[in-house]
């Protein structure tokens, strides 16, 4: 997959490594080996990783869903320090399935080879909803732009804004991106911080971007990331 040109504003991400944040492996509803961005957060059952809703079903086609869906924390031009993560389960909304409203979604994820749940190896991000818009966040994905072609994180940091009832910063991440996290909290230079997971990267205003929307996570999100660290 290439997209064309890396954008203006998407910078090689160059601080710590961020050992929750992952390529998001998986085989398309067409049968196409594909990928998106994901984020290994806190849950209860230690397991649990959010991503857009697009990244794992067809928005208002249930049956539309990705398979063979694998979580690589830390991937970086081929490598995987940490392992790989099958992906056992997603909750979606299920206005996501049958509207397409709300791109957001938990996935569950088995343990790895050596029997260790996901964040007793990388830890996880924390998560907050009904945060209000407004604050400064970090917008991370696997964009398929060249030179990175998804095989490099990258990054934007903006404001975030209230727009089509939903959330929006300035960025030019494009497809494979999709999922990555907006961290609140966050230093984009440096990787320190909390790193508070606020939303996904959702979609874009057009072919050549200059916005990524997110959904602003409230009571709906709070259900399917509860579905999912329950699981």
């Amino acid at each position: 997959m290439d997209l064309g040109p890396t954008g203006p504003r998407a910078k090689p991400y160059k601080g710590a490594t961020l050992k929750t944040v992952g390529r998001l492996f998986f085989v398309n509803a067409r049968g196409a080996d594909t990928w998106c961005t994901a984020t290994a957060v806190k849950s209860a059952n230690r397991s649990a990783v959010m991503t857009a809703a697009h990244c794992v079903r067809m928005g208002s086609s249930p049956g539309n869903t990705n398979t063979a869906m694998v979580f690589v924390p830390a991937y970086n031009k081929g490598k995987q320090p940490y392992g790989a993560f099958a992906v056992r389960s997603a909750a979606t909304p299920r206005t996501w399935e049958n509207d397409s409203v709300n791109d957001m979604s938990a996935l569950v994820v088995d343990a790895d080879k050596k029997g260790r749940e996901l964040t007793d190896v990388v830890g996880g991000q924390p998560i907050s909803f009904d945060r209000a818009v407004g604050g400064t966040v970090t917008a991370l994905g696997y964009s398929a732009t060249r030179p990175q072609l998804g095989e490099e994180l990258l990054r934007c940091v903006g404001r975030t804004k209230r727009e089509h009832g939903t959330q929006m910063i300035p960025c030019d991440l494009t497809g494979g991106a999709s999922g990555g996290p907006w961290l609140a909290d966050f230093d984009a230079t440096t990787g320190k911080g909390k790193g508070v997971l606020v939303s996904v990267n959702a979609s874009l205003d057009s072919l050549e971007p200059t916005k990524m929307y997110g959904e602003v996570l409230r009571s709906t999100a709070k259900k399917v990331y509860d579905k999912a660290q329950q699981s």
